[in-house]
């Protein structure tokens, strides 16, 4: 028989008071940022899901080609009786390594939405007998307090996701991660790669203004949480190629002079014509930088796999 629970380990009220520390240090700061994670409700969750059918938008395609073709492979380096997913989302992507992993007994979908995580935890208990599935509503950006469940374990972060974390950031993530589990256990980390500037920018803008939507996006949900009254119209997208940190940015910036109030945390935030204020950084790696920065962080890396375009690539890592 399969089971079915979730765990909070992320306070009822923590997602409300992250929203405003991070609204307010990020607006009133020099250059104006937001992290990306403010994207994401459910009108957000719906656009992205449209970005990754995009005939531009190729990491969702090369990654699924990737475990269609290497999961029994990553299966049978790992044996993995626990499957642990941050960021799980619909677990939609994760179907091919559940098939792949014989000896699997437990599946921990990790994502700060508890919605997301009872739609998919319920279909999947339903679907596959004798797979008990114990959801996390937890943000494992800020620790990773796991149930303990039987080993060997396999931590997937896949979707390229990593890239969002500025380069300490990531450092911090992949060490907490090594921290939560014990030698042994692995890591399946998906990152997409340095590759030319134009396939790069089409992705992040493409021709439809898909991902423009999505952009402003967060501009809604500022105004509807924190009472705000941004414009998005008044705004435009940008995404930008950095070379030097070999990372895609998104930005917003102000067509016009005007100022935004946020009643919710009794300031208002200048903007002047052409102000940039960058909502998503998305690092792209190289084969060497993603095996130095798990080394770094107490991993050794033994499977390198990418799609047949060498767009995206997969890593297994084990714990030392």
């Amino acid at each position: 028989m399969s089971s079915f629970r979730i765990t909070r380990t992320l306070p009822e009220n923590a997602t409300d008071a992250a929203l405003r520390a991070d609204v307010l240090a990020g607006l009133t700061g020099a250059p104006k940022t937001l992290p990306p994670k403010w994207f994401y409700d459910a009108r957000g969750s719906d656009l992205f899901d449209e970005i990754t059918r995009l005939p531009e938008y190729y990491p969702t395609r090369a990654e699924r080609e990737i475990l269609i073709a290497r999961a029994e492979e990553i299966a049978q380096l790992v044996e993995a009786r626990t499957l642990i997913e941050l960021g799980s989302g619909s677990s939609e992507k994760t179907g091919h390594l559940l098939d792949a992993l014989a000896g699997l007994r437990v599946y921990v979908p990790v994502d700060v939405s508890g919605s997301a995580l009872a739609r998919a935890g319920e279909t999947l208990a339903a679907e596959r007998p004798g797979l008990d599935v114990h959801a996390l509503i937890a943000d494992f950006t800020a620790g990773l307090a796991l149930p303990r469940t039987p080993g060997p374990r396999l931590v997937a972060f896949l979707g390229g996701t990593v890239g969002n974390l500025l380069p300490d950031e990531r450092s911090a993530f992949l060490r907490s991660v090594r921290e939560a589990l014990a030698p042994g256990d692995a890591l399946l980390l998906g990152t997409d790669l340095v590759k030319d500037e134009r396939t790069l920018i089409r992705a992040y803008d493409d021709e439809t203004g898909v991902t423009a939507a999505f952009n402003k996006n967060v501009l809604t949900v500022i105004n509807r949480e924190l009472g705000a009254d941004f414009e998005p119209a008044a705004f435009g997208h940008v995404a930008r190629w950095d070379p030097r940190h070999e990372w895609i940015e998104m930005r917003l910036r102000a067509l016009t002079a005007q100022t935004v109030k946020i009643p919710a945390l009794g300031t208002v935030v200048d903007f002047a014509a052409g102000e940039e204020m960058r909502t998503e950084v998305s690092s792209k790696f190289r084969r060497e930088s993603v095996a130095a920065e798990l080394s770094a962080a107490g991993w050794e890396t033994t499977g390198w796999w990418t799609d047949s375009a060498e767009r995206f690539a997969l890593s297994l890592s084990v714990a030392g």
